[in-house]
C-alpha cells in the first residue's frame, strides 16, 4: 500500500450508499488536519439539501469546504501545497458539467491534467453507474457512458483504486 502521506492519487467507486464517501473521509482523516473538501453538489430541492447536511454534519472540526460543482479543474489547481483533498464526487461533477452545457471532453481533459500531478494525497469519489440495465433515453445513455469514461480515465492515473460494496472497500488498484 502506498505512504498515505506521499502525493498521491486515490480514486473510490461504488453504487449509490456504497460507503465511498465515509471511507475516503476516513482514510483523509488518518492524515493531519487541515483537511479539504471539495463539493460538486449544489442543494437544488429539499432532498439534495439534506443529503449535503448530513455529509457536513458528519464531518467535524478540521474540514474546509470549496464548491466547486462546474470547474473542479480549476478549483484543485488552485489549491495549496501538501494539503489532503477529498473531491466528492465526480459523477456530480459530469451531471453538472453536461447539463450547463459545456464540452465534456474538454472538461474531462482539463480535469485529468490537474488530477496528473496531486500535490498532495488526493482522494476522489466517483459513482460506478454502469453495472445496472442500459437507460431507456438517450440523455441518461450518454450519462452512464460519459461517467464510464471518466471513472477509466481517473483509474488509469491514480495510484490506488478501491471499489466499495455494502461499506467494505475492495482494492483495485495500489
Amino acid at each position: 500500500m502506498a505512504d498515505a502521506r506521499a502525493p498521491s492519487l486515490t480514486l473510490l467507486l461504488g453504487g449509490a450508499r456504497s460507503g465511498k464517501s465515509r471511507h475516503a473521509e476516513l482514510l483523509i482523516e488518518q492524515l493531519a488536519p487541515p483537511w479539504r473538501y471539495i463539493a460538486t453538489a449544489e442543494p437544488f430541492d429539499d432532498e439534495m439539501r439534506a443529503r449535503i447536511n448530513h455529509h457536513i454534519d458528519r464531518r467535524g472540526a478540521g474540514w474546509r469546504t470549496l464548491e466547486a460543482p462546474v470547474d473542479l479543474p480549476g478549483a484543485l489547481a488552485g489549491l495549496p501545497e501538501g494539503e489532503p483533498v477529498l473531491v466528492d464526487c465526480l459523477t456530480v461533477w459530469l451531471t453538472n458539467v453536461m447539463l450547463s452545457g459545456a464540452d465534456v471532453a474538454e472538461a474531462t481533459r482539463r480535469l485529468i491534467a490537474v488530477l496528473q500531478a496531486p500535490r498532495g494525497p488526493w482522494f476522489v469519489v466517483a459513482n460506478e453507474v454502469g453495472l445496472g440495465i442500459v437507460p431507456d433515453n438517450a440523455l441518461a445513455r450518454r450519462f452512464r457512458d460519459e461517467a464510464g469514461r471518466l471513472n477509466q480515465a481517473v483509474a488509469a492515473i491514480a495510484g490506488r483504486v478501491l471499489f466499495l460494496v455494502a461499506g467494505l472497500p475492495l482494492q483495485l488498484k495500489g
